[in-house]
This record gives C-alpha cells, sequence and structure tokens, in this order.
C-alpha cells in the first residue's frame, strides 16, 4: 500500500482535515492549491463519487463526460468571460485560438441541448458528470477546501417551465440531503447568493464547522437560515411624525459617520452613509443608514454587475464629490439606496461642499433612487426578519451549491422547444454541484480525533486492516493469512499489515489510515481460538470466537 505516515506536519497547516490528510498520505501537493489524489483518498472519493450516482440516478438522471477546455466564444456569449474575472483560466492554441479551462459547464451543455431538445416531449432532462474542474483561485488553502483543481459532480436540469424547474429542485435538494447522510455528514441547507453562476434562487448546503469559511446565519426560533453574504434581517424603525425643512451646518474637519455624531449630538441611525462606486464606468452611488455597513456582494447583485469597485479618486473628482461631505443630492448620478433608509426621517447627510452637512434629508423627497432593497450588512446584534428573534452566527464549510437558472442561459443559447400548442417556449434551468474533495475534507474535520479521521463505513477506503502483532511468527503469519482470505471471500475490503513493524506503529497507522475496524492476532489469542475486534469509533475493545467473525462483521 502506498502511504507514508508523518508524525509532524509543516508549521503553516492551520486545519485539521489538512493536517490528517497529510500525515495519512491521502494527498500531495505538487504546488498553490493543487493536490494529487494518494490512493487511499481516491478509494473514498470513488465510494463518494458511487453514493452521489446512485442519488441523482434515482431522481432520473443520466451521466456524461463534457471536457475541461472548451471554446472561449462559450463563455463570451454567457458573458462570465468577463464576470468570472481572473478566476477563470484561459489559454491559446498553437493557431491562437481562445479557450477556457472550465469551472462549471452550463455554457456547453446548454449548447448541446440546444441541438437535441425542440419539442416538449422531450423534457424534463436531468444531466450529470463527475468532472474535473479548475478555478484560479486568489488565496488557496485548507487543503482541499479552496484548491485550483477540483473534482465535481456538477448536474443540470432542464424543465418546460417554472413548475418543472422547482420539482426538478426539490428532487436534487432531497438527494443531496440523502448524499450527505449516507456520507455521514451532518449539514444544513441555507439560503445563498448565486454569485457569477447567476439565477435567482439558491441554497447551499453547510456543514457546521469552525474550520469553515462561511459565516451563516441562523435563527434558533423559526429555522430561518441563509448565508451571511445573502441573509436579512429587521431593521428597527426610527420614523418620527413628519419630514422637517433642510437645514444647511458647518462641520468643519468632520470625515467620518463616528465624528460627525459625536459633533452633532446625533445617533447613527440619524445619518445617510454614502458610498461610491464604478460599474462599467459609471458612478454609482449606494447610500445606507448610518448605523449599517454596505455588502458589496448585495449591491452587486442589485446593480446587475459582479465587478463593481470603489470609485477612483479621479472619477470622484470628475463628478465634484468631497470626501467626508459627499452625498447624492444634487448629482446626476445612479443612487442605490438600502431599504433601511424607509424605516427612518429626517437625517443629516452630506452637503456636497467641503466642511458642510445637510439636516432633514429624506429619500423621496430630497433625493430619489433607482434601486431601493435591501444591501446591508447583518450586524452581529440583528432580529431575525421572519420572526423577529435573536439571529445568531456560526462558521460553516459549503459543501453544495444548488441554483434556479431559470431563462439565464437558455435565453442566450437560444435553447428553445415547441409546447403542446406548437408556441416556442424558452427551456428552465437548474444546476446543482457537488466538490467530492471538499466533502471529504469536511467528513475529517466532523468526524476525527487526536489520532486521526474516523471515517464512516460508507465511504472509509477499506472496511478493516489486520494488524498481526509479530506477523514473522510462521503460526501468527499463517493464522493471519487464513482469515485474510476468508475475509477477501466475504467480499470485505480489507488490508493485512505485514509489516516488521511494533504493535504501537502498526496500531497508530491503522488509526491514522481512519480504519474503521481493527482485527488484532497474536499468539495468545489464536492458543484461545479467539480475535480482538477494536473499532475506531471506541476507545474499547472486543474479543469474540473465530468462529463468530464473520457474522459479527456483517451486522
Amino acid at each position: 500500500m502506498l502511504f507514508k505516515s508523518l508524525r509532524e506536519t509543516p508549521s503553516d497547516i492551520e486545519l485539521e482535515s489538512h493536517k490528517i490528510m497529510i500525515k495519512s498520505s491521502l494527498i500531495h501537493q505538487a504546488g498553490s492549491g493543487i493536490y494529487s489524489y494518494l490512493p487511499l483518498a481516491w478509494k473514498s472519493l470513488r465510494k463518494i463519487e458511487q453514493i452521489i450516482r446512485e442519488e441523482i440516478d434515482n431522481v432520473g438522471g443520466q451521466e456524461l463526460r463534457m471536457p475541461v477546455i472548451q471554446p472561449k466564444s462559450l463563455w463570451d456569449k454567457s458573458g462570465r468571460s468577463i464576470s468570472m474575472g481572473q478566476e477563470l483560466f484561459n489559454l491559446n492554441d498553437r493557431r491562437q485560438k481562445p479557450f477556457v479551462l472550465a469551472p462549471t459547464h452550463e455554457e456547453l451543455l446548454t449548447s448541446i441541448v440546444k441541438e437535441m431538445i425542440y419539442s416538449y416531449k422531450s423534457l424534463p432532462q436531468l444531466i450529470y458528470q463527475m468532472q474535473t474542474k479548475l478555478r484560479d483561485e486568489p488565496r488557496p488553502r485548507g487543503g482541499l477546501l479552496r484548491v485550483r483543481e477540483f473534482i465535481m459532480k456538477d448536474a443540470y436540469s432542464f424543465d418546460l417551465n417554472k413548475d418543472g424547474l422547482d420539482e426538478s429542485y426539490e428532487n436534487l435538494s432531497n438527494a443531496y440531503m440523502n448524499i450527505y447522510n449516507r456520507c455521514g455528514l451532518e449539514v444544513i441547507k441555507i439560503e445563498a447568493d448565486s454569485g457569477a453562476i447567476g439565477g435567482k434562487d439558491s441554497h447551499e448546503f453547510v456543514a457546521i464547522s469552525d474550520a469553515g469559511e462561511d459565516k451563516i446565519v441562523i435563527c434558533n426560533n423559526c429555522n430561518y437560515s441563509a448565508n451571511s453574504e445573502k441573509a436579512s434581517f429587521s431593521k428597527k424603525q426610527y420614523t418620527i411624525d413628519s419630514n422637517l425643512e433642510n437645514q444647511e451646518f458647518p462641520t468643519p474637519g468632520i470625515k467620518t459617520i463616528a465624528s460627525l455624531c459625536k459633533f452633532a449630538k446625533v445617533e447613527s441611525y440619524q445619518t445617510i452613509k454614502a458610498m461610491f462606486y464604478n460599474s462599467k464606468d459609471e458612478l454609482i452611488c449606494a447610500v445606507i443608514r448610518g448605523d449599517y455597513e454596505i455588502n458589496e456582494l448585495k449591491l452587486a447583485r442589485a446593480i446587475g454587475d459582479p465587478n463593481i469597485k470603489p470609485a477612483s479618486n479621479e472619477l470622484l473628482k470628475k463628478h465634484d464629490i468631497p470626501a467626508g461631505s459627499a452625498s447624492p443630492l444634487g448629482k446626476s448620478i445612479k443612487v442605490i439606496a438600502d431599504d433601511s433608509l424607509l424605516k427612518a426621517n429626517n437625517y443629516i447627510a452630506g452637503a456636497n461642499k467641503e466642511g458642510y452637512h445637510i439636516k432633514n434629508v429624506n429619500i423621496g423627497e430630497d433625493f430619489t433612487a433607482s434601486i431601493i432593497e435591501d444591501i446591508s450588512q447583518i450586524p452581529d446584534n440583528a432580529q431575525c426578519s421572519k420572526c423577529n428573534k435573536d439571529l445568531s452566527f456560526k462558521k460553516a464549510i459549503e459543501v453544495g451549491h444548488i441554483f434556479k437558472l431559470g431563462t439565464i442561459y437558455s435565453e442566450k443559447f437560444d435553447a428553445n422547444y415547441l409546447d403542446i400548442n406548437g408556441k416556442s417556449k424558452t427551456i428552465e434551468m437548474g444546476c446543482y454541484g457537488i466538490g467530492t474533495g471538499r466533502l471529504l475534507a469536511a467528513v475529517i474535520e466532523q468526524n476525527h480525533d487526536k489520532n486521526g479521521p474516523i471515517f464512516p463505513k460508507s465511504i472509509s477506503p477499506y472496511d478493516l486492516i489486520i494488524s498481526p502483532i509479530k506477523y514473522e511468527n510462521k503460526i501468527i503469519k499463517e493464522y493471519s493469512d487464513k482469515i485474510y482470505d476468508l475475509l477477501k471471500s466475504n467480499k470485505f475490503d480489507i488490508v493485512l499489515d505485514d509489516r516488521k513493524e511494533s504493535p504501537g506503529v502498526k496500531f497508530s497507522d491503522a488509526d491514522l489510515l481512519g480504519f474503521p475496524i481493527r482485527l488484532i492476532i497474536s499468539e495468545k489469542l489464536i492458543e484461545q481460538n479467539m480475535i480482538e475486534i477494536k473499532l475506531r469509533n471506541s476507545e474499547e475493545s472486543i474479543k469474540i470466537e473465530n468462529k463468530k467473525l464473520i457474522d459479527y462483521l456483517k451486522k
């Protein structure tokens, strides 16, 4: 068996799953965010893939295989060659034709479906694959949790209408929960942002873990849960009876909300915070109540531009925007407002004049916004938007993501069908992804101790290991080989540790490699016609008669 157990790991490795996978030779790093799956990890991943296949097939999935390398023109057509930014690997062939290395396959599969489906009689369809994906992560870290090359099960549904999409979405959601349960992973389903893939609705499946990069929001009262990038919350109401007249007043040297509140003797919720962004070379003013912060992901979604960035000093000067005293007042620029501004009035805002602010500013009266919606970060003391009870925050690992794409891709690729009346309709799409390596890492994060991983039987590389004490002893060798042959004939996937190592080393390595069951054979046990059984998830071991071994293991 190809492995080398390490007693120490590099000091820069922080996550337990990463440490364990390096120490137990599950993976080997080839470069930043690039890993080889060594034989033990590959056996686990194949078992995970088989569980996924069974569950996706159960809801009508059809497996295929699409190429990783794709013509860039497909991605130009969807717009994702731009929206994916630097995370999309680009290359040219020897003829200087541009290609991409795909992180997902919406474009290619939609173009295939367009050529093969013409009638409502051919729908619905659920297509999936297990395929290598590539993404140029800016900061690969955490072992298999954030990598540049990974294996993903990506599935795509094609339906007649929104009702069909809803049904496919629910079927895949249930299949995902079955997959995680069978892999021994505890997850919750949460509302999520759709990101560069697009679509209106999406959900993540996350494993609660201190190793997680995601911050999720949970209401323990009504079970509302969401990624913090997406989460809504109840915003406090401070509106007074009537709007008052504007009053300009001097605010020398005041540049921040905190200093403004102290100077004017007001609370932060009585102020308007204005932030300026560049969206496709257009100046955007985002305004929010002073007691909240802008969530740039929500803002990007509201604008429809995933590549917004803070406005440069040159762009601000061009529009005569003074730092510290800026607002949308009197400016012919696009304004996006957080809906918190509807829950108070008579705000203090910048006068767009250096060293001055204006009292009693009101949205809809003193300025207008082209979009008013939730663009705020969720604060630490937030209450649930559903039931007004306190929200809590937890770290989590994303192990799956599903999306209702709607017609985003089918419209761009003219993926249509003729309905029963001969009328052309656009196909409704969904997409559904699970990273298998990330899932394996999450299982280890949830199932380990100081000695190594505690693999659930369903995805353990092997069913058990035989650990003879002094295998070189003829009696022990013959007996161990006999037990090995017996177990193999009963379809157990096993390892026989025939090394000339001490019992301590053998037992330690068995724990480090996560074998669910360890069979211990010694000369004394042979004399007693007994075998010692040690379960990985228990501190105790038991002894049973040899003749009862198979029945015990099959329980």
